[in-house]
């Protein structure tokens, strides 16, 4: 069991109409099948208004989202990618406080209370400089953080995944040393390069509700 890679993906879909409750759930079906097939470790969907955001983890090699989203298509607007459309827009994953090892070294322990999913907008003027400085931090490696938190950008909207209990890691997986990049995201002030979104409550990112949610911890 121990030795399969994991590979963290995120993608943003758009919804044309609402879908019904029979997709959903056998898009979570699709989801615990693979899980039990020892294909996928978790998965998230999460909504903001008509947009979907997908976090998942694949075991020993990369798939699509069409591997388990299918029911989902006659809903969802397509996306431009490059000389074809498609389904989900594949978000770059660009900050993380742990890297995965294997799948043993990635199990959760204890299990998590909750699968959590959050977004945020950013200003488009600052777009860049929020990337450069959250990129910075990751390759110093030295920051603490949740092990399971990342975030993806797509255009100017931030994903976030999470889940709680929080942990505390980073990615040297060390306690020595203090971040230094950090000081620099600091300095530029955090709050300027966000877009307050409405039910935030002053907070950067916004708490999202899930739609489904499913992890290996729920077949032990």
């Amino acid at each position: 069991m121990s030795g399969k890679p994991v590979f963290r993906c995120h993608y943003r879909g758009k919804l044309n109409e609402t879908p019904n409750e029979t997709s959903l759930s056998a898009c979570r079906k699709n989801a615990e099948n693979l899980i039990r097939q020892g294909q996928l470790m978790t998965a998230g969907l999460y909504q903001y208004g008509c947009q979907l955001f997908l976090y998942y983890e694949c075991l020993g090699e990369q798939t699509g989202p069409e591997s388990f989203m299918g029911p989902l298509h006659p809903y969802l607007a397509p996306w431009p990618q490059k000389e074809e459309t498609r389904d989900w827009a594949k978000m770059y994953h660009i900050y993380w406080h742990c890297e995965p090892k294997d799948e043993q070294d990635w199990k959760r322990n204890p299990k998590p209370l909750r699968r959590r999913g959050r977004i945020a907008y950013l200003k488009e003027e600052n777009m860049f400089e929020y990337v450069y400085h959250h990129f910075a931090i990751v390759k110093e490696g030295l920051l603490r953080g949740d092990k399971y938190m990342s975030i993806a950008l797509h255009e100017d909207v931030l994903f976030s995944y999470f889940e709680e209990p929080r942990s505390s890691v980073n990615i040297r997986r060390t306690e020595e040393g203090e971040s230094q990049a950090i000081r620099g995201w600091m300095d530029v002030v955090p709050e300027d390069h966000f877009i307050p979104l409405p039910g935030s409550k002053g907070q950067n990112f916004l708490l999202l509700p899930e739609l489904f949610t499913v992890g290996q911890e729920d077949f032990e």
